[in-house]
């Protein structure tokens, strides 16, 4: 008989007394998934069908367009966006756990954020999320992405991320001049210019 107070702990990954391997993992050990490849397919499984849940759950009566979660839960002020955004944060750390390229984590990230903002506006938001479905988006540019490291997708990656700085840089730069003009005008309006 075994008595399991006097056993020696056994490190992950090694073998015990008898010679087995321990296949356990410690609960904040990061998982290797190239070695994987069922684990590779289980997550893409999981993640489509977060997305589905929450990008396409229901049909719209009367039409053929659906929608999930999502713009529901947008719906419930304060907490509906911010768990929408969490599950859709999850699709990216399963990404980069699965090895997807820093571009296209970027890619994700900018879907992420650009639906979490304008997301969040009341029903013009909720709008805007049925029809921009940020999940499915990342979901494709995972599957897309995940095998197909070819110089053209790293090209389009970059291209975009090009794009996405351009933009946020003209976007502060027409916030600084229009708060340069505001500025301008409550000064005239007070009488100091």
């Amino acid at each position: 008989m075994n008595d399991s107070t006097n056993t020696p702990a056994t490190p992950v990954g090694t073998s015990d007394s008898n010679g087995d391997a321990d296949e356990s993992l410690e609960p904040d050990a990061v998982v290797d998934f190239e070695s994987v490849g069922v684990a590779d397919e289980e997550t893409l499984a999981r993640l489509r069908t977060v997305s589905f849940y929450l990008d396409e759950a229901f049909e719209i009566p009367g039409t053929n367009y659906r929608i999930g979660l999502d713009p529901i839960l947008g719906l419930v002020p304060g907490v509906g966006d911010a768990t929408a955004s969490a599950l859709s944060a999850y699709i990216l750390v399963e990404a980069a756990m699965l090895g997807v390229p820093r571009e296209t984590l970027a890619r994700m990230l900018g879907n992420v954020v650009l639906d979490a903002t304008v997301g969040s506006l009341p029903v013009v938001g909720d709008v805007f999320d049925a029809a921009w479905k940020a999940n499915a988006r990342n979901v494709r540019l995972l599957e897309a992405r995940y095998d197909d490291a070819s110089p053209a997708a790293v090209a389009a990656d970059r291209r975009f991320l090009l794009a996405a700085v351009a933009a946020i840089a003209l976007l502060l730069v027409a916030l600084g001049a229009a708060t340069a003009l505001v500025a301008l005008w409550v000064l005239g309006q007070v009488g100091l210019l």
